[in-house]
């Protein structure tokens, strides 16, 4: 049966922390006191004032525990009940409007139990206020239940004095069966998330991170929540053990429990209708609205939930988006789109800048043993129409699949590719570089719209969204490997049958033949083995193609790369620049670092900088991260003249301004690719009738579409060709090559 407890109404509002945990020499006010930063100097009531008071139909258990500033009006508090110690701010003659809600500045029709209110705010027919510290001209209008806890974590995965362990709150991201948990905290940046869940065989390291949560907090009891200065919170029904920053807009949630609502004037975030919020991190500028249901989870900075989006048990990434779908146990870097209600995500780790279609259902990880299983995706990831992934499943940056159920695990190591499961031949069919050869305006304009949809006001990670970066080239590299290791060795099977030979001479045959465009290849069925778990056949199409662009990518990177490091360094001579290049070009391993590409080195040092106690608190790793962003345009240069050096195979010494200067003139012909891929990507819509059909006639194609002429991305491409072109001319007179 319910316990009901019965208790005399005069200790209503007292007793906010229990006894056995009250502080020595301290009463129960001692935090809210620190808490309170409003500057307000506090009085105690005049008889006057009571009596207008009593007048107004308010009740106190005790009067001399309602302090006042000189400005407050008692006039403007009616028909209020108050219990334990309240403090009021000024209030004055006037009303507050926000967009159409016009309310007189005030307390009205409320229960108010020991709470603070700075100056000008407006409080009417809110139910049971309790133990909050309320801001200037804060508007609280329709409120069932506005109420703080004294152990309130405000959704920190942290435990209180006297609590069990088993009361933390975990994220389990990445794996359903908890086995890549991590605490949450206000402060949790994706790459927080992401070392904390990848390297789960580094006890040390998983323990310094649970220690460095439990020290972010005071494990006091008697927290007061917080409502900051211009927040508007309406029509709301439950909110319990949430902290809320200024300038939040919150109306028509039925239930938020247990929250930390970052929200600032630069960034303020809101939580709308038929919300229900519990157990979680909102970050700056994030937006939930109709009908979300979030349980266990961050939202990193600017990321929104809309149209009864479900995220449980993850993390979702700055400047993402889901809406209608279901995410579980995922971990979300950052620039996500996910916006349809048949889409569902489940035990995953998708590295930004990604995309799933209607249908898609990336969550088939049940082996009938045990729902382990789990997908891990490079940037760029996205699965088209009705798609359907087996766990466990990898891929590389930039993979798109084509509709259609996949019934076997996949592991697909070429980046930029269409994967598609041809069901007449019963074969899975990959085709690398799709997106330079199909879709460049797609690829392109993605990485602008990410770029500029970065609305992050503290960057304290560098997210990479250029296509062309450590990561991918790092991929090109290991995908021209693989394309001449399977072409040599369909090679050898039509020439020499039965014959077998080592990979590095498949591999020296498949080069050969790939680098003389030799017209052989177009005869040859091109096949990979361990893309799929599967018996049957995988195809991999458009090889000699994909081998071109993915070469022509490279160098096209690292001579860009060379070109900045002579702009940047304002260097005068080809001499100059060789000075900067390292004796030994090393091509490091990259790793994603919740969007923040860092070397694979660096993140080895960092683990070992840790146990070494080097590494004290989530600051440090903050700014770890920092450190690396500084230093990302030096390593990013030194290893795109390794891939350089690597693919035109020549040493530093070898590296000779005729070199130079033909890799520049190359690089030009290679942005004219791009920039006419990315216009003829788009100008086939206005030219395909399976597009045009819809339209009567020209005019009304222009009046929906927008004339072709008038695309403001195509004229900034093209914009940033002739920069590009007149750059690299001016190099070649300044170097004097």
């Amino acid at each position: 049966m319910n316990q009901i407890n019965k208790k005399a109404i005069d200790s209503l509002g007292y007793n906010f922390i229990a006894s056995e945990y009250l502080p020595k020499g301290k009463d129960e006010y001692h935090l809210r006191n620190i808490q309170n930063r409003s500057g307000i100097q506090y009085r105690q009531l005049t008889a006057w004032e009571i009596e207008v008071l009593v007048r107004n139909r308010n009740a106190s258990d005790d009067w001399n525990k309602i302090l006042v500033s000189d400005a407050f009006n008692p006039e403007l508090v009616k028909n209020c009940k108050f219990f334990g110690l309240v403090r009021i701010g000024k209030l004055e003659a006037y009303y507050l409007e926000y967009h159409n809600l016009r309310m007189p500045v005030g307390l009205y029709n409320s229960t108010i139990i020991s709470c603070d209110f700075g100056d000008n705010v407006v409080v009417d027919n809110v139910n049971y206020l309790s133990h909050y510290i309320v801001g200037s001209e804060v508007i609280l209008v329709n409120i069932h239940e506005l109420a703080t806890t004294s152990a309130a974590k405000f959704g920190n995965g942290i435990i209180k004095e006297g609590e069990h362990e088993n009361i933390r709150i975990w994220l389990e991201i990445c794996n359903e069966n908890g086995g890549r948990k991590v605490i949450p905290f206000t402060r949790m940046l994706p790459g927080d998330a992401w070392l904390w869940s990848k390297y789960r065989d580094d006890e040390v390291m998983l323990e310094k991170f649970k220690l460095f949560t439990q020290k972010e907090y005071d494990v006091q009891r008697g927290y007061y929540g917080k409502i900051g200065d211009r927040t508007i919170i309406k029509n709301t029904s439950i909110i319990k053990d949430v902290w809320i920053g200024s300038d939040a807009y919150i109306k028509g949630a039925n239930k938020l429990k247990n929250l930390t609502v970052n929200s600032s004037s630069e960034a303020p975030s809101q939580i709308g209708e038929g919300c229900e919020m519990v157990n979680g991190i909102i970050g700056l500028g994030c937006k939930a609205f109709y009908g979300v249901k979030a349980i266990r989870f961050i939202m990193a900075s600017h990321s929104q939930l809309k149209y009864g989006a479900r995220l449980l048990n993850s993390y979702l990434g700055n400047n993402s988006t889901i809406s209608c779908c279901e995410v579980l146990n995922s971990l979300i870097f950052p620039s996500h789109e996910q916006h349809h209600n048949n889409s569902f995500l489940c035990a995953a780790t998708v590295m930004g800048q990604s995309n799933m279609a209607a249908g898609a259902t990336i969550g088939s990880n049940h082996n009938s043993r045990s729902p382990d299983g789990e997908i891990i995706a490079g940037r760029g990831f996205w699965p088209g129409l009705c798609v359907s992934l087996k766990h466990n499943s990898k891929f590389a940056s930039f993979n798109i699949l084509a509709k259609g159920d996949y019934p076997y695990e996949l592991n697909i190591p070429l980046p930029f590719a269409l994967i598609s499961n041809d069901l007449s031949k019963d074969q899975l069919i990959v085709m690398p570089a799709y997106w330079f050869m199909y879709n460049l305006y797609a690829i392109a304009r993605n990485e602008w719209k990410y770029n500029d949809r970065d609305a992050r006001i503290n960057k304290e990670q560098r997210i990479e969204f250029d296509a062309l970066a450590p990561d991918t080239i790092n991929e090109l590299i290991n995908a021209l490997q693989l394309l001449a290791l399977y072409t040599g060795k369909a090679f050898s099977a039509k020439k020499n049958p039965g014959k077998k030979i080592t990979d590095k001479e498949y591999i020296k045959t498949g080069k050969k033949l790939l680098e003389a465009n030799d017209k052989i290849i177009s005869e040859l069925e091109i096949v990979a083995e361990g893309l799929e778990n599967s018996d049957r056949k995988t195809v991999i199409i458009k090889v000699q193609q994909a081998y071109t662009i993915f070469r022509e990518l490279v160098i096209y990177y690292g001579t860009v790369q060379c070109i900045a490091q002579v702009v940047e360094n304002d260097l005068k001579n080809f001499v100059a620049l060789v000075k900067q290049l390292p004796s030994v070009p090393k091509r490091n391993q990259w790793i994603n670092v919740g969007g923040q590409l860092i070397a694979e080195d660096e993140v080895q040092k960092f683990r070992k900088h840790v146990h070494a106690g080097k590494i004290k608190n989530w600051d440090d790793v903050h700014a770890f991260y920092t450190m690396q962003g500084q230093a990302y345009d030096a390593d990013k240069f030194e290893h795109a003249f390794a891939a350089l050096s690597e693919v035109l195979n020549i040493s530093v010494t070898e590296f000779t301004p005729e070199i130079f200067k033909q890799i520049l003139l190359q690089s030009v012909q290679t942005k004219m690719w791009l920039t006419d891929g990315i216009y003829e990507s788009r100008a086939k819509d206005y030219t395909n009738p399976f597009r045009t059909m819809i339209f009567g006639n020209k005019e009304e194609m222009d009046n929906v579409w927008g004339k072709l002429e008038d695309n403001n991305f195509i004229a900034l491409q093209q914009a940033e060709l002739k920069n590009f072109k007149k750059k690299v001319n001016d190099l070649i007179k300044v170097l004097k090559l």
